[in-house]
């Protein structure tokens, strides 16, 4: 049983705030603690505006969303945790290799695919990076919630 779960990508600021609203969502009222965090985080940074402007035009507010530091702490709490991309899954493992069975690509049941960062990008990447999320939460919310 997965009771709380951690999404990673790099700045925590673009697509794991997003990622996390989107796991919150579909999840519901199933209970579950779902908290985001960042590789090289921008520690106290709001998401960046163009994610928060995506995720309003869902109807999913995550203005009040800060930056913070992955760390063995976070770790330890999360029975499950969420790569956006190869290189955040790759550097838990080698920073905490006593977590690697907990850590796991968000794109795993789509042939391990990378969800591209936006940040810094037009819109057009934050949509992309959104879809994505979309559509990889949706696979996993199955095994999720069974």
């Amino acid at each position: 049983m997965f009771d709380s779960i951690l999404v990673v990508c790099t700045g925590n600021i673009c697509r794991s705030p997003m990622a996390e609203a989107v796991l919150k969502d579909r999840l519901g009222s199933s209970r579950k603690r779902v908290e985001s965090a960042g590789t090289a985080a921008l520690v106290g940074y709001p998401a960046d505006p163009l994610a928060q402007a995506v995720m309003q035009d869902h109807g999913q507010d995550i203005a009040e969303h800060r930056g913070r530091q992955v760390n063995a702490l976070l770790l330890s709490a999360a029975d499950l945790v969420f790569a956006l991309d190869e290189s955040h899954r790759r550097w838990m493992v080698e920073q905490f290799p006593q977590f690697r069975g907990r850590v796991f690509k968000l794109g795993k049941w789509r042939g391990d695919r990378d969800v591209a960062d936006p940040y810094r990008l037009p819109r057009e990447a934050f949509d992309r990076a959104y879809l994505e999320i979309v559509e990889c939460v949706d696979d996993w919310v199955p095994h999720l919630l069974a």
